[in-house]
Formats: structure tokens, sequence, C-alpha cells
């Protein structure tokens, strides 16, 4: 299927909300091609969120082309979009870790459902000491049946660690919290004058070459943002505290990226992630509203470091309401916000039923990545620095608002010719990579850095951003098209 998108009355309701949200032009969409058929299964359009999420960090590329020339052709494959919204890799003779810990999931409590997300283990801790038992599925699920579900929510996150109870959409629409998020823009932007004009213009075969971006972002909107910026020819380097790691995502999402570690507890660290700071063009960042703050880098302390930095954030809850400091992840997101219970009722099953891959994640990273690129549109185009924010109880909304499964085929799932033929040599071992789902007519993807692990290089190598060491001499990804 090829169909353009000429007709700005016409366009997907979900792509134009995006576009509008990003202050692109609605005729930027005259430039789109949607080919592929295919749409995940889901009460609600999925694949029509990943191929708008996925056009809109596109067309916001495109858009950045034309203020210097010709704004190139956007085509977008929908079967490849909703095949990246699961992985981009196919491991050749290993195995990615488990995605999750062994008691994270969904039980049945007095009242109703809950989800426990354990995977970090200060949250499992948290979780076991709440419920008092042992860390063994068949006792957490004794543990929680006598329990409120709403009750037990509040006293693990009280406890510091990652909770929801299942609401349906009603239910969420009227907490204080649904109304806050429903008003809230899907992309809140604030500008300031630049102080410092940058010299710097996009390359029309490697867009986003000599910006750099420090990404200080955790599973998984956040680095899938980054991804495909680094795609795109930006130098991305991946900050993160000592000790944490993301086994089953990283050989995804540390493609085209260099990685390494801060304690910003630590002095050194501290006035090393200064320098880097000021350095940067875009930050990318996943922290709870707080805790930046906290660290003694709240927003006026990193404009103070760099007056025109463009600034991305990225929340759970949303960024007003009783709930905007509160810890969460996609299928947290879900369960608060009536998706996991709609699709329940969808699919007349006992229990809750998600979206079928962590779709609120992928789609607000392509957002976040095209805000970034709607930040240098500002600063190249009108002189001005953009700070952005997002949220997955936002990204869900406009999901949520655009209810109905889609008419057409299944997606068919992942084939083989949807890899790129070439091995990519990964720090795990080789593996195949899908195809990049979204073509920039003359800017293909491609990432010039292999996957490898979190942390991989040491900081005292990374003194400043330009000189961030290579991480790897795998094939260029996603360059080759079917």
């Amino acid at each position: 299927m090829r169909e353009r998108h000429a007709d700005h009355d016409a366009l997907p309701p979900i792509l134009a909300e995006a576009l509008a949200a990003l202050a692109l032009p609605p005729e930027a969409a005259d430039r789109l091609t949607i080919t592929g058929t295919g749409s995940l299964p889901s009460c609600f359009p999925v694949t029509a969120l990943a191929t708008a999420s996925i056009a809109a960090a596109g067309l916001a590329v495109s858009e950045l082309l034309g203020r210097s020339g010709r704004a190139p052709a956007v085509t977008v494959d929908q079967h490849l979009a909703s095949a990246w919204f699961g992985t981009s890799v196919r491991p050749q003779g290993w195995t990615l870790p488990a995605a999750w810990d062994p008691i994270a999931g969904d039980y049945r409590a007095a009242d109703g459902w809950i989800r426990l997300h354990t995977n970090a283990p200060r949250h499992r801790a948290a979780s076991l000491a709440i419920l008092d038992c042992p860390g063994e599925r068949e006792a957490v699920a004794a543990a929680v049946a006598d329990a409120s579900a709403e009750d037990l929510e509040t006293a693990i996150l009280r406890a510091g660690g990652c909770a929801a109870a299942m609401r349906g959409i009603d239910d969420w629409e009227g907490l204080d919290q649904g109304r806050a998020v429903r008003d809230e823009p899907l992309v809140s932007v604030t500008e300031r004058p630049v102080q410092h004009p940058a010299p710097w213009r996009p390359d029309p075969a490697r867009p986003l070459a000599g910006i750099r971006v420090l990404d200080l972002t955790r599973i998984l909107a956040g680095p899938v943002a980054t991804r495909f910026l680094a795609g795109l020819g930006a130098d991305v380097l991946r900050i993160d505290p000592p000790g944490w790691d993301e086994p089953s995502l990283a050989p995804d999402v540390t493609l085209g990226k260099v990685c390494t570690r801060l304690d910003l507890r630590r002095a050194d660290d501290r006035q090393h992630f200064e320098t880097l700071l000021a350095e940067a063009d875009i930050l990318v960042h996943g922290y709870r509203p707080d805790a930046l703050e906290r660290l003694g880098y709240g927003a006026a302390r990193r404009l103070a470091l760099n007056p025109d930095l463009i600034d991305v954030a990225l929340c759970a809850y949303g960024w007003t309401g009783p709930w905007a400091g509160r810890r969460g992840f996609d299928s947290l997101v879900q369960m608060a916000t009536g998706i996991a219970a709609a699709g329940q009722r969808w699919s007349q099953a006992e229990r809750p039923v998600p979206l079928p891959v962590q779709a609120l994640d992928h789609a607000t990273g392509y957002l976040m990545a095209a805000a970034s690129v709607r930040g240098l549109i500002a600063r190249q185009r009108e002189g001005r620095a953009v700070t952005a924010r997002l949220s997955l109880a936002r990204t869900a909304r406009l999901l949520t608002d655009h209810p109905g499964s889609a008419p057409g085929p299944a997606f068919d799932g992942v084939r083989d010719l949807d890899h790129a033929p070439e091995i990519e040599q990964t720090a795990w071992g080789p593996t195949l990579r899908l195809h990049a789902p979204v073509g920039i007519d003359g800017a293909p993807l491609r990432w010039d850095r292999s996957a490898g692990p979190l942390g991989a290089t040491e900081a005292a190598q990374v003194r400043t951003l330009d000189s961030a060491p290579l991480s790897g001499s795998g094939r260029r990804s996603g360059e080759q098209k079917r």
C-alpha cells in the first residue's frame, strides 16, 4: 500500500495532532508517503500511533532541511513501524535476557487488579517489604489477594516502589490527575532568546552531524528518541549512574551512542557533567520532575550552565496534578489510564490486556526526537531556544482519544525480509537489525556505532563531547533498503 497525504483535512487524526503539537505546518505532510500494510491487534490504533509518531520525527527533519534547501520527501513503512515498536534486533547465536523480573506483572487483588514493576532491585525490595512475603510469584499472589489494589498501590509507592492499580478510562478521567493530564498539551513548549547564535547548519546527507546530545534517560522512551537522533548523525553520549543496567534493552537502544557513567553525588563527576552540559546542543532527560532539582541541576541551573540548551524532558504521569512526581513506566501508565481495562473488555479476557507493544514509550520517544529537531529549527530560524516537556500519560490520551481497532489486515509479524542483510557485530554477539521504518530522501538513517553495554566507555575518555570515542566498528545499520 502507498498512501500520500496532500489533503490536510484528510490527515490521520493522530498525525494531525502531533504536527500541531510540534508547531509543524500541516502542509509538511504533503511530503509524506505511507507504505506497507497490517495493524497490531488492539482496541486502539497502535500501528496508526506508531506510524504517526515516526512520521512526525521524519517530517521535523524534512522541515529542518527545508530551511536551507529543498525539504526532502519522507516515507514511513507502517509494517516496519509496528516492528520497531517491538525490538529492532534479531540475535544470531545468542539470546536477549528476559525482559521482566520473575515477580513483575499483574495480580488479582481483593477488589480488582494491580501491576507490580520490580525490574529494578530497589523497586522489587520495596514491593516485597510492603507485601511482607518471599520473592516468589505464588507468595506474592497470595499476599496481594487480600489487599485493596489502590491501597496497595499507595503503600508501595510510598515505600519507593512502582505499582499501578487497574482503572477504567472513565475512572482515570474522573481523577484529579486524569483531568490535569487532559489539560496538558501533547508537547509543552516554552521558548527564550538565544544568547550565543551557533553557526551550525544541517548537512543534507547527515542532518544532525555536529549536534551534541546528552542522554540522561532510562527505559524506554528517551533511549528511543536519542537512537533516532544518532541515526541522523548526532553525537549522542548516554550517561548512567553506577550500577544501573538494562540488559534486555541495551542491544536495541544503545545503537549509535557512546555510553558512560557518572555519579552526580561526587564532586569530580559533577564538574565533568557540567563541562559536558555546557557544550551540549540538546539535553534529553527522563528523571522524575524533581529529581534533577534535588541533585542541584534544576531548570534554572541547567540554563545557567548553558543558556541556549534545547532541553527535552519526559515524565510518566504528567507535569501537573497530584501524581506529577510519581514513579511510572509504560506498563503502569497503561494500567492507570484505562488502556489495560479496555483491552480486557475488548478481548473478553479474565485479566488485564495491555497493548501488544510498549507503544506509549516508543511513540513518546519519537515525539521527543521530533521536539528536539523542532528545537533546532527554532534556534536556526527564529533565534529561539526551546524547552519541551512530554509525558507517557499524555501520549496515552492521544491514543485513547482515538479508540477503535484498525481496519484491514492484521500485522503479520516480523519477517526475514524486514531485516537488513548485513550482520551487526554488537558487544553481545552478531545480530540482524530491522530496516529503518522511515526514509528521508537523501538522508537515510544509519548508525556509525554498534550497540554496546551501558557504561562501556570510561568517563575519563569523554572529557568533552567532541572527544567521545567511537564505541564499535559495526556496519552502518539501517542504511540498506529493501
